[in-house]
């Protein structure tokens, strides 16, 4: 992996011990981060977090629509809109960072054609509102060892919606772990459409914790990014295992930055 790769901090994990989350990105800066990310943010303190990022000069690549709701039931779809208008607005002072999305849970009796044709009809209506607004959607393809129902645990399906949708405001979230969890190879689901992943986050196998503490092979794994011709930041979504100095040596030693 190029070392001109840039690291994003999960602070919805990471530095807790600093507390609140405003308090968790001065402390990520203090540890040398430029970039963090966090969940969802109706439960955090969006004024002082805006403050903390106009003091650290730090950017975020990532929060998620709140609430979470179906791309993929037309009755949840007008709720789902309104999150992603919601989520817009609210995280404006913050930078406008990008806004990722999950797909919701399989309606029962649904063909798979309909689920993928009301993803698209979501997913194009909530591009509708990024593009005004100049941000960029995430669509994150999750697993099925944590959520059994989700509908969208395929990079490969995933890809195909952000296809089909057609915006340039959509792209597609690839999170290493999710992926290795669903026993997807990363260079092959990939493989001619990595210009549509705009983020990228790692954590090791089995458990979710810093890379280096598990079984997958992250000299493969970056060689398949710099094979894709990724350049974006790297998300650390783990759950440390260690204190994050030694956490973040640690990960820098694998992904090789």
């Amino acid at each position: 992996m190029s070392a001109s790769y840039r690291l994003s901090s999960c602070i919805e994990w990471q530095f807790t011990e600093a507390g609140e989350l405003d308090d968790r990105l001065r402390a990520a800066k203090a540890g040398g981060f430029d970039l963090a990310e966090f969940h969802l943010w109706r439960d955090k303190p969006i004024d002082a977090l805006a403050q903390a990022l106009t003091e650290t000069g730090m950017k975020l690549t990532g929060v998620c629509v709140d609430p979470r709701r179906s791309i993929v039931d037309p009755v949840e779809r007008d709720e789902m809109i309104n999150a992603v208008r919601e989520t817009i607005a609210a995280t404006a002072k913050l930078g406008k960072p990008d806004l990722i999305i999950a797909s919701g849970f399989r309606v029962e009796g649904m063909s798979e054609e309909d689920h993928f044709a009301n993803a698209v009809v979501a997913l194009r209506a909530a591009a509708d509102d990024a593009e005004k607004a100049g941000v960029t959607l995430l669509l994150e393809p999750l697993n099925t060892r944590l959520f059994s129902a989700m509908y969208l645990v395929s990079t490969k399906l995933g890809l195909d919606l952000v296809e089909a949708v057609g915006s340039p405001n959509l792209r597609l979230l690839y999170d290493v772990w999710h992926s290795a969890v669903m026993g997807e190879d990363m260079a092959e689901v990939l493989a001619g459409r990595a210009h549509l992943v705009a983020h990228v986050q790692v954590a090791d196998m089995d458990d979710r914790n810093e890379p280096g503490t598990g079984s997958l092979d992250w000299a493969r794994i970056r060689q398949s990014l710099d094979d894709l011709g990724y350049s974006g930041a790297i998300g650390l979504e783990y759950f440390p295992t260690l204190p994050m100095d030694q956490s973040l040596a640690l990960t820098r030693q694998e992904l090789g930055c």
